[in-house]
């Protein structure tokens, strides 16, 4: 009896002590949050820091710190895990990229942003996969087939979270609009290849495979992208008929919070893509949803999912600074640390021909039969191409899950992949995303000649520069139904017709924006909800806000 009385206090003992310990790890961590927020706002108006360096750096420095105070023996606050990364950190930020997105810059350019997001990816992964069997195959890594096309894959994933904090949305309107929405379009692609190859045999590849590969991931971008959309319009359903405003604000934020993640969780269930499904569910919900709830309701939503996209931001930068100096990893490859630098410098140069290799051609493809003014300019093609290079937590993550087991690894072949990631991660990241904001300045015209030049085109209507998907409630905003459309001076003026399919999809003319706005409003907002489609409820306390936010829309 006395020593199962004391087998449980010791086990009691061993518990707090560890329970202290997962205390004290976050502690620190979210007082290393509080650094990285403040010292990001004091170097906000830095032309070379942002602040997922800031974060970078901060984390770096905390890992040297625990590094020497434990005598060289570990670095972990945390172990780095995937699951808590495309779970919980990941969904906030590509939800928060659709609902923020500027829909009028990336419906525009759709079709350039798929073409760099999907094929660009592809060709990409061709490129590194190809260079990784004929060059790291060399080298007696003990890696098979399998692997090395994991790493295209792994290595095709660019990092949209540090390109946004890069750029400037307003300054270089296109240029952030073709960099962020193809950083997401491509880490979706990566992630949906990645599976892919999981879940094939191909230690045995023949055209058939390849076939089948090729199907599995189009079946997935498709599936995926049905799922987002079907569930963003779901969601402004069920807020439009039940109203929760007219009760609880509260309720309204919970359900567009919860709808949200669902989408995620429920791509994850079926083996779909969850970036490309919560980013569209985000557009969607941003589309119908958001105008369906109260006044209040907007401003708390916008602002919540904004806060939680960048904590979990800065969260993933101060976690990959901290476990790069894992002392785990390197140990097993401190006896070929020449081996270990030659494959980061191998990977650095794959990414930048696979990246080069789409780039320029892709740009020549998209500015065929296109107005000076709206080509993609060599100078941007530059930035594009240079911007795209930096990797960060979705490499991470997928090299974790492909090279380790529950974060841990002893095979040799395995830890120079995971070294590697993580050297190739902070280069690109830090020499990147400093010189990136700078080249942006040198090569780019300020945001004044940008708006100078939008208009500066004699006879150019003002529904030329108006994107797919425009923000005006009514048709008549942009055509009289003569034919003529309003310009930028206020005179009527012809229609421009475009002379191409790629201009039809891509210029809102008559064809392609006029029967959307009444296919919208005739069928979709009626049932969804959406702006100037807001439920009337008579003695609601939500009752001035819901019927004046339509005209002051109008007014702007």
């Amino acid at each position: 009896m006395g020593t199962d009385l004391r087998s449980v206090v010791e086990t009691a003992g061993s518990l707090s002590t560890s329970d202290h310990k997962s205390v004290a790890s976050i502690t620190l961590f979210v007082t290393l949050l509080c650094a990285c927020i403040v010292i990001g706002h004091l170097l906000e108006e830095s032309r070379w820091i942002n602040e997922s360096i800031t974060a970078l750096i901060i984390g770096l420095g905390t890992g040297v710190v625990i590094l020497l105070l434990s005598g060289g023996k570990n670095t972990h606050l945390f172990v780095f895990s995937e699951d808590l990364f495309f779970i919980y950190l990941l969904p906030p930020i590509i939800f928060n990229a659709g609902f923020q997105v500027k829909k009028k810059q990336f419906f525009r350019n759709f079709a350039t942003i798929m073409m760099f997001g999907a094929i660009g990816t592809l060709v990409s992964f061709t490129i590194i996969s190809l260079g990784a069997i004929s060059i790291l195959g060399e080298m007696d890594l003990g890696l098979d087939i399998g692997d090395y096309l994991a790493i295209g894959a792994i290595f095709a994933a660019t990092d949209s979270v540090c390109t946004l904090q890069v750029l400037c949305q307003d300054e270089t309107p296109l240029l952030y609009s073709l960099v962020f929405g193809e950083g997401v379009v491509n880490d979706a692609t990566s992630v949906v290849l990645f599976n892919a190859i999981q879940d094939f045999d191909l230690t045995h590849i023949n055209s058939t495979i390849a076939l089948q590969l090729i199907g599995n991931f189009i079946y997935l971008f498709i599936s995926s992208t049905v799922l987002g959309v079907f569930l963003g319009l779901l969601s402004a359903y069920i807020i439009k008929k039940l109203y929760f405003g007219r009760h609880s604000t509260d309720r309204e934020v919970a359900i567009m919070m919860l709808m949200a993640y669902l989408s995620y969780m429920s791509a994850e269930l079926f083996y779909l893509s969850g970036i490309l499904t919560v980013f569209f569910c985000g557009i969607v919900m941003s589309h119908y949803t958001w105008h369906n709830v109260t006044q209040n309701s907007r401003v708390t939503t916008k602002h919540t999912f904004a806060t939680m996209s960048f904590v979990a931001e800065t969260f993933i930068f101060l976690y990959v600074g901290i476990d790069t100096l894992d002392i785990e990893k390197w140990r097993v490859v401190s006896d070929s640390p020449r081996t270990s630098v030659e494959v980061s410098a191998i990977i650095l140069g794959l990414i930048l021909v696979g990246r080069a290799a789409f780039v320029f051609p892709l740009s020549f493809l998209s500015n065929f039969n296109k107005s000076e003014r709206e080509k993609i300019g060599f100078h941007q093609q530059i930035t594009i191409w240079w911007a795209g290079l930096m990797r960060g937590a979705v490499s991470m993550a997928l090299a974790y899950n492909q090279f380790t087991r529950a974060g841990h690894t002893q095979l040799r072949g395995n830890a120079i992949m995971i070294t590697s990631t993580i050297t190739v991660v902070l280069f690109s990241t830090v020499v990147c995303g400093l010189i990136t904001k700078p080249l942006v300045r040198l090569l780019m015209p300020s945001s004044k000649e940008l708006n100078i030049s939008m208009y500066s085109e004699p006879g150019t209507p003002k529904s030329f520069t108006v994107p797919l998907l425009a923000s005006q409630d009514s048709v008549s905003e942009l055509f009289n139904g003569t034919g003529l459309v309003t310009g930028a001076d206020g005179v009527q003026e012809p229609a421009v017709r475009p002379s191409g399919l790629r201009m039809l999809l891509t210029t809102p003319t008559r064809t392609v924006h006029y029967y959307w706005r009444k296919f919208d409003d005739a069928f979709m907002r009626p049932v969804f909800g959406g702006r100037g489609f807001v439920p009337y409820v008579p003695g609601s306390p939500t009752e001035q806000s819901v019927h004046q936010w339509p005209a002051v829309e109008a007014k702007n």
